[in-house]
């Protein structure tokens, strides 16, 4: 039996501050069976980016990254430059 590659995302967090977390799960698996598992872990920050974002993970982002959300994250990252 041929030998199967599955990725999905099995974990998805947003934080006080409006940082998305997200874990996708790699799993072969052979006639029903699971060979092995592995985790990949991701951050998004508010205002980021979303090309290379999971649909899923970019409509999460798009929902909860409103422009004040972004512009308190961005307030806060610039005070702890300082």
């Amino acid at each position: 039996m041929p030998i199967s590659k599955e990725t999905t995302i099995d974990q998805i967090t947003v934080t006080e501050n409006g940082v998305i977390l997200y874990r996708e799960a790699t799993r072969f698996v052979e006639d029903g069976a699971e060979l092995t598992k592995t985790y990949h872990r991701t951050s998004l920050t508010p205002g980021q980016n979303l090309a290379d974002a999971p649909d899923k993970v970019a409509a999460i982002c798009n929902t909860v990254w409103t422009a004040e959300v972004v512009s308190a994250y961005q307030l806060l990252s610039e005070q702890k430059r300082l």
